[in-house]
């Protein structure tokens, strides 16, 4: 059955038809003096409380009823369950989808295919927390033997509006990291513009796509390669100041990245989802790696509530039917 056919959403309509227009937001507020402890949700973490404060959206009790009817109607907790153990449930592509096993901090088995994907998961953050802390403690040189002070990610949707966002939002927790730029666009003023801040002695490069062949991408990174060694004259030198967040070794390794510097993620992280996987190299690297697992953690956090709460009280599920 279609949501359009379902009797609960049908119901839902008919409300909106008759009374929809004669809502008003003050007039609510007047006659119903709980109004705000009703249409509130306080999640008490370790690390403090967090406010969800829905009361200003034109709803009422009735309202609210009849949109948490609809959501159970339509499946949403089984449907819920369905993507935690790890089904198929992105029908169009045939695949799991499994960003909630990159955040897993209670490390309990998540199974695609009959095989636990935690350790490939550990294994991943593990070889991230290593390469971060070489780039942030100087360890990691460049070919003229400087340290890194500037990183650049070179991707398009998901590896890079993710990583960007998140950089933007904890930049107070960037002490002592390098700093971080963005080029998606394939226009070549945005690369150009980038790269005329930057000293090739100091930066290092992310190139992220999953297959190393997404155009964008790749014709940015080739031109960072190209302008890398206009300075650096040594193609040898590519392999200490590019790194690759994909899982096609063969374009990789054409492309002059040590192999070693390749970090993988799966093909069940979905594009939007991608910054808690490899795509997020940028993010670690700029708050260090400590921050990042406790990014990770505060996912795990929500994610237990998504999973766990009634829906009339989980946050992420109120906010959806909102």
């Amino acid at each position: 059955m279609g949501l359009t056919q379902d009797p609960n959403f049908q119901k839902l309509q008919d409300w909106y038809t008759a009374h929809a227009l004669s809502l008003n937001m003050r007039h609510m507020f007047e006659a119903d003096k709980e109004r705000f402890n009703k249409f509130s949700l306080t999640l008490n973490t370790e690390d403090g409380d967090i406010l969800l404060d829905f009361s200003k959206n034109l709803i009422t009790d009735e309202v609210m009823k009849m949109l948490v009817d609809l959501a159970k109607s339509r499946g949403i907790e089984a449907a819920r369950e369905r993507m935690f153990t790890g089904e198929k449930i992105n029908f169009t592509e045939g695949r799991a989808v499994l960003h909630v096993a990159l955040r897993n901090r209670s490390n309990t088995p998540i199974m695609v295919d009959g095989k636990d994907v935690m350790p490939d998961v550990n294994n991943v953050l593990e070889k991230m927390k290593g390469f971060c802390h070489r780039v942030r403690s100087g360890e990691w040189k460049g070919y003229t033997g400087k340290a890194i002070t500037d990183v650049v990610n070179v991707g398009i949707g998901g590896s890079d509006l993710g990583p960007l966002m998140v950089t933007e939002a904890l930049k107070p927790y960037s002490k002592d990291g390098p700093r971080v730029w963005f080029v998606s666009n394939i226009d070549g003023t945005h690369i150009a513009k980038t790269l005329a801040q930057l000293d090739a002695e100091t930066t290092l490069f992310i190139v992220a796509s999953k297959t190393f062949t997404t155009q964008e991408t790749i014709t940015n990174a080739e031109s960072a390669k190209a302008w890398f060694l206009e300075h650096a004259k040594d193609k040898a030198a590519v392999a200490k100041h590019f790194v690759a967040l994909s899982t096609n070794t063969p374009k990789v390794k054409d492309f002059g990245i040590d192999t070693e510097n390749m970090f993988e993620f799966w093909d069940w992280v979905g594009g939007r989802f991608s910054l808690w996987s490899a795509i997020g190299m940028a993010i670690a690297l700029h708050i260090g790696f400590d921050n990042f697992e406790k990014l990770l953690s505060g996912a795990h956090w929500m994610d237990k509530h998504f999973r766990t709460a009634p829906l009339d009280k989980n946050a992420p599920v109120l906010l959806a039917l909102l």
